[in-house]
Order: structure tokens, then C-alpha cells, then sequence
């Protein structure tokens, strides 16, 4: 079994007392970056399925990450946007293999070399997990969200690929473990974080609660209550990377324990299905917002536009540069999606647009399937 080794992409962050000596007490220093040297995903099925399908087609939605103060811990799906992934039993293809045929929709500069590709890295570790090996397989992605833009859209190619692959062999794995197969695909591209392909996976909300081993807790919003996120995306381009790069290497305690009380009450927003606290607690991030937002023109305008129009609370969505706000009337939400597109251009010179969204409760799905 070859193994694959990378290096966390966060940089060291030392949690100190801000009147603490430049190097701080063990007890107060935590190293959140190591490297991490795992095996590659192995073979979870003891007999190779057959396809039951000849074709299948899937959709993964959009994701928020970080929710403001959950960063690579927190982040959920969104209705409505995101990627599509037709899926083929190909004769032509190699036995065990993928073929990435077509490349369509928002952008078609991506590699089709599927060992380059999200979409056929999350294919090729599911086809792994399945052990398939006398069956080669072509594969279409339509991308439905732009790269960069803070909406995870990796993670959908990656999730739709894997529901893709799981599906036509009868959907013998369950969705935390197509996760792992999305996380092979994440760390080369952004790194091994699931705050967007985890809940692109599986919907909802969901809390990372551990890594090694993975642990994820979906968290239940309540059916009776209504969210809906204001998801403003300006003509600008933050790659994860770039994002990640520009975080801090130490922060004081004191922004530790507020960060860590604010994602407390906002996992607490969510299960009460409590939306103007889940707001306050978004916008208040002392982490990662006030070192991302002022890489992105006009990002703090915008979050005052939304604040003062009504919004319960606005954040950068994952590493931006989409802004997100929350509230609970599709109809209020317009309103504040136009005041935060005049804010882009007003503080920022930029274009952008404003959609008003729901919660996506299922995850990636398949959308539908030939018979062999």
C-alpha cells in the first residue's frame, strides 16, 4: 500500500497570554500544524461490486466553511448552487481507471487528468474503497460554481464525483466515508480540512470534532424554523492558499477563549434554530476575518451594508471572496443582498452578484440513473 505524506497547510498558531514573555508557558502553547503522514485509502468492500448502473448522474452543493468563528471546523450546505458529475461505465476505458471526458459549465481551464482533477481524485480514492478493479469508467463535470470563490467549490466536484462513483457499484459506503475519499482530493488542493466536504457530503450543518480519526457530528437544524443566507460573490478571485497563507501565526488567549465561546453559541444557534444568534456569533470571528477581509476591496463595507440593513450577522464565506449573511425572510434577504452588492462596488470597485439561498439538508445526490 503506498502512503501519502503532506504538510498542513495552516501555518503554527501559539495561543499566549498577551503579557506572557515571547516564549509562552508549554501549557499555553498549542502547535497546530504537524506534519501528517497517513496511508492512502484502502479497500473497504471484500467483494468488487458489479455496476448496477450503466450511467449515473450527481449533484453536490455549495458550501460555508468556518461560519466566521469555526474555522476547519464548522460549515454547511447551501441550496441551489453547485457542481453535476455524469458518470459512465466505459468499456474503453482501462479496468480500474478514470477518464475524465468533458469539462463544462463556469470554467473549463481545470486539468482533466484525473490525478490533477477534484472531481477524479475523490473518484479514483472511492473506486479504491470499493476495490474496483475489472471496470474503467468515463467521467463528465459540470461545474455550476466558480473556482475561488469561497463557496467550496472543490468540494463539490470532489462530493459529486465520489456520490457518482458510490452510486453506478449500488451504494455500498456511507457518506463519512465518502468524506475520506473528498479528503483525499482537499489535501492536495487546499488541504486536509472538511469544513466544505463534509457537509457537501452529507448537508446541513456539520462539526469536525476530530481528525485522526475523522469524528463528524451533523447538527440539526430545527424543521421549524426558517434560515436563509444572503451569499453576495464579487468578480475576485481569493484562492485558499492564498487565504490560508495570510493567517496569523500567534494570537493573544484572550481571542482564543472569545473565538471558542462564539463557535460554542453558534453550534448552540443551530440546534435551537436560533438565527439571530447564530448571526451574532458568525460576525464575530477575531481569528481569521480581520486578517482575510482586508485582502478582499471592500469586504468590511459590505459587512457594514448588511448589518445595517438588517442581517443578523455577515462573514467571509470560507476564504472568500463571497460574503455571507444571514436572516430568516427570503424577502429581507433580497433587500440586504442589493445593499451589500452597492457596498462591493462603493468600497471596493467591484462587480458582483447576490443570490438569497436556503439550508440544503441532503447533501450530494444522485440525480438519476440508467439501468444497465
Amino acid at each position: 500500500m503506498a502512503t501519502l505524506c503532506f504538510q498542513s497547510p495552516s501555518k503554527p498558531i501559539s495561543y499566549f497570554h498577551p503579557k506572557s514573555k515571547p516564549s509562552p508557558p508549554p501549557l499555553l502553547s498549542t502547535k497546530l500544524s504537524f506534519f501528517r503522514c497517513r496511508a492512502t485509502v484502502q479497500t473497504l468492500v471484500a467483494v468488487e461490486p458489479e455496476p448496477v448502473f450503466t450511467s449515473v448522474k450527481t449533484f453536490a452543493p455549495a458550501t460555508v466553511a468556518n461560519l466566521g468563528p469555526g474555522f476547519d471546523f464548522l460549515g454547511c450546505a447551501v441550496d441551489g448552487l453547485g457542481d453535476h458529475v455524469t458518470l459512465r461505465v466505459d468499456p474503453s476505458v482501462r479496468a480500474g481507471e478514470v477518464l475524465i471526458s468533458e469539462i463544462t459549465g463556469t470554467t473549463t481551464k481545470l486539468s482533466t487528468n484525473p490525478l490533477r482533477n477534484c472531481a477524479g481524485i475523490a473518484a479514483i480514492a472511492t473506486m479504491k474503497m470499493l476495490g474496483i478493479r475489472s471496470v474503467g469508467l468515463s467521467l463528465d463535470l459540470h461545474k455550476g460554481l466558480p473556482l475561488g470563490s469561497g463557496l467550496g467549490s472543490s468540494a463539490a466536484s470532489a462530493a459529486a464525483a465520489a456520490v457518482a462513483v458510490n452510486e453506478i457499484f449500488g451504494g455500498k459506503l456511507g457518506k463519512e466515508t465518502l468524506v475520506l475519499a473528498g479528503l483525499e482530493s482537499e489535501a492536495k488542493v487546499s488541504g486536509y480540512h472538511a469544513d466544505n466536504i463534509a457537509p457537501a457530503i452529507m448537508g446541513g450543518f456539520v462539526l469536525i470534532r476530530n481528525y485522526e480519526p475523522l469524528d463528524l457530528k451533523p447538527l440539526m437544524f430545527p424543521e421549524d424554523k426558517e434560515l436563509f443566507f444572503v451569499l453576495v460573490s464579487p468578480e475576485f478571485e481569493a484562492p485558499t492558499k492564498k487565504m490560508r497563507a495570510a493567517l496569523p501565526t500567534e494570537i493573544p488567549m484572550v481571542h482564543h477563549v472569545w473565538n471558542s465561546s462564539q463557535a460554542a453559541a453558534l453550534v448552540a444557534a443551530v440546534l435551537e434554530g436560533d438565527a439571530v444568534m447564530l448571526g451574532k456569533a458568525l460576525s464575530s470571528d477575531k481569528v481569521v476575518e480581520p486578517t482575510r477581509a482586508p485582502l478582499i476591496p471592500g469586504m468590511e463595507a459590505v459587512k457594514k451594508a448588511a448589518l445595517e440593513a438588517g442581517a443578523f450577522g455577515c462573514t467571509i464565506s470560507g476564504a472568500g471572496p463571497t460574503a455571507v449573511a444571514v436572516i430568516d425572510a427570503a424577502e429581507k434577504g433580497e433587500e440586504i443582498g442589493e445593499k451589500m452588492v452597492e457596498a462591493f462596488m462603493k468600497g471596493g470597485n467591484l462587480k458582483s452578484v447576490a443570490c438569497v439561498k436556503k439550508l440544503d439538508k441532503i447533501g450530494a445526490r444522485l440525480v438519476s440513473s440508467i439501468s444497465r
